[in-house]
């Protein structure tokens, strides 16, 4: 029993575990809100909200929080930032150990498949890749606009969009620079490239180094590899299809209420904001039902393995897109790029489909009895779609909101930090470390087909 607790996909959960707890109490001290009252279940939420670089907040984060408040934020959204990539680097190394084949599930979303793979190395240019785009992207803000973009701030909010927090200083979040091409431009970038994966960042990198330096490499059939190519590849297109659809289904109100808030720069910031990141330039509360469907889409598909970013990761959508193509086109191998799937691959894809939507549809079930059940149906119209956008932003770790976190009750905020720190984990990694403290049966039952469909 001893060994099973101890098991290398134990160490995330106590970690984050621990940094939610030793966060929310450093949160409750009054210096970090001299004069103001909150609640241990507020200050966890918070811890919950930062750790797991979610974004979602239950108080004005700079309205409410001293500058030690809002430095303790920052430190806990860096060290959940971190933790991920540290963490996934860590059981990847002890792959190549003592980790048994069965638990190979819960990393393998990662896909860094490097013989020569060095922990050491490996997390030093973790730490300098994070820290050196961090620094960029502060000086940047700073520079482009000096005044709100503080030194303090610009920091804060390079940091916050790398790893993908969503967490500003500001109560209207980004809105203020709706319409600044570069300061969008930098949020964007910070966004995408902590959503990207270590291994794919690391990857763009050296080729980009290769090609400053004119160094010759070997020459291969393919510039960039299968899996960074996959990535590359459904992120470019969520980020396009997203932004062209925002665009088109808020062009659809009448022109009295489209106001100047939401054009083209704003459709593109939203769509890859709300794939993980969570900061707004527009009112999400004023957008339309069927916009905020389709940000529910892209905040579930999330960022990519072994990043910042949360959501199902988009390999696993590739993946299913991949699957159903194969069943409509009647082939037998699942096919994504130039290679096909292995059916291991194309189980985890499924497994991890049915577990989020088992673990959103209980969320959302539960809240709806928390938050208004009382209500009838003619009273509580659009509260659905608003209790459902909050789940689905918690569990992929967003952090965006049509205006409900504030106003939750006790009960739908522990519902709501549950689903931001399974989420985190994710599911797939989670239900692999219960299972280690489960045995394999020794015997096996006859098979037999059942109809389906």
């Amino acid at each position: 029993m001893k060994s099973k607790a101890s098991s290398p996909f134990w160490m995330p959960i106590y970690a984050f575990l621990a940094a939610v707890i030793t966060g929310g109490l450093i949160l409750k001290l009054d210096v970090c809100h001299p004069g103001k009252e909150l609640s241990f279940l507020d200050a966890i939420f918070t811890a919950t909200s930062a750790v797991c670089v979610t974004g979602l907040a239950v108080v004005d984060t700079g309205a409410f929080f001293s500058r030690t408040g809002q430095s303790v934020i920052l430190c806990l959204i860096q060290l959940g930032g971190l933790g991920i990539m540290t963490y996934a680097s860590l059981v990847i190394y002890l792959l190549g150990k003592k980790v048994s084949a069965a638990d190979r599930i819960a990393v393998s979303q990662t896909l860094i498949h490097d013989p020569s793979f060095n922990m050491g190395k490996f997390v030093v240019g973790v730490v300098t890749a994070v820290l050196s785009f961090e620094a960029i992207g502060a000086l940047l803000l700073n520079r482009m606009d000096p005044v709100g973009f503080h030194l303090y701030s610009a920091v804060f909010h390079s940091v916050s969009a790398f790893c993908n927090a969503g967490f500003s200083l500001y109560s209207d979040s980004l809105t203020t620079w709706k319409d600044h091409l570069g300061i969008n431009a930098v949020f964007m970038v910070l966004i995408i490239m902590g959503g990207l994966g270590f291994y794919v960042m690391t990857e763009l990198w050296q080729k980009l180094g290769n090609f400053i330096c004119r160094r010759k490499t070997e020459v291969t059939a393919h510039a960039f590899s299968w899996h960074t190519r996959v990535v590359l590849e459904t992120s470019f297109f969520l980020i396009a299809a997203g932004g062209i659809v925002l665009f088109l289904t808020e062009g659809m109100k009448p022109h009295s209420l489209k106001g100047s808030n939401f054009n083209e720069l704003a459709a593109l910031f939203q769509s890859v904001t709300c794939r993980t990141a969570g900061f707004n330039s527009v009112e999400i509360s004023s957008l339309t039902n069927i916009s905020l469907l389709i940000m529910i889409s892209l905040m579930l598909i999330g960022g990519s393995p072994g990043s910042c970013a949360g959501g199902l990761k988009t390999t696993t959508f590739r993946t299913w897109l991949a699957f159903i193509i194969s069943k409509i086109k009647g082939h037998s191998q699942v096919r994504v790029g130039w290679y096909a799937l292995t059916r291991e691959s194309v189980n985890r894809a499924l497994t991890l489909l049915t577990l989020a939507s088992v673990i959103l549809g209980s969320a959302i079930v539960l809240l709806s009895l928390t938050e208004g059940s009382h209500l009838p149906h003619i009273e509580a119209r659009g509260h659905f779609i608003e209790i459902t956008f909050e789940a689905v932003s918690a569990f992929a770790t967003v952090g965006l909101s049509t205006g409900l976190t504030p106003g939750l009750s006790d009960a739908g905020k522990i519902i709501i930090i549950i689903l931001m720190f399974v989420g985190r984990l994710g599911p797939v990694w989670l239900l692999t470390a219960i299972n280690s403290w489960q045995s394999e049966p020794r015997f096996r039952l006859p098979e037999d087909d059942l109809p389906l469909g």
